[in-house]
């Protein structure tokens, strides 16, 4: 995004706002797509997380263009969580399970983008929303614990388990993989 459309959707220019959006919708929409599943959900809050980057532009200090869409994944990453806060009715808390069959970290790598998308969407929600912090969104352990309001053990154990899950229905497809 060129930084002369960034200032002049700063300065409340509507074609600039909707040039952002054009440019960034469908990229935004996957992402919230990963965390919830229902469309609708999605959609509102791609609404909700372009609504609050627009309102908060001011904020943004550039460094190049991936800088923006970084800072844009930031908010809508931020809005899917909070989402998901006030839909659990319990907080996610799982104890660390030590018998835990440990998997293989290059079944994901074997895997088309479709259908490993389709298979973290069957995911428990803790599972998935850990996994796509981890693993697609490159946060650490101490990140997802601070942003999910659990432990680091949970946030590991919720990998952990969520990539067991991940092998289990690959296997249980007939999916390939490398062992």
């Amino acid at each position: 995004m060129q930084e002369k459309i960034i200032n002049k959707a700063r300065e409340g220019d509507q074609k600039a706002h909707r040039a952002i959006f054009d440019c960034y919708a469908r990229q935004m929409f996957l992402l919230c797509l990963r965390y919830v599943k229902i469309q609708e959900d999605a959609e509102d809050l791609l609404s909700t997380g372009f609504t609050k980057a627009f309102a908060n532009l001011d904020s943004f200090e550039a460094r190049g263009i991936a800088s923006f869409e970084a800072w844009l994944k930031r908010i809508l990453i931020n809005e899917c969580l909070m989402f998901l806060r006030k839909q659990n009715k319990a907080p996610l808390m799982v104890e660390p399970d030590e018998t835990l069959i440990s998997t293989h970290e290059d079944i994901m790598d074997t895997l088309s983008a479709d259908t490993l998308f389709e298979l973290i969407l069957h995911l428990p929600e803790g599972y998935r929303t850990v996994f796509n912090l981890y693993e697609i969104e490159g946060y650490s352990h101490k990140e997802i614990a601070e942003k999910m309001g659990v432990t680091v053990g949970t946030s590991k154990s919720q990998l952990s388990k969520a990539k067991a899950v991940l092998k289990e229905m690959i296997i249980k497809k007939g999916l390939n993989y490398a062992s």
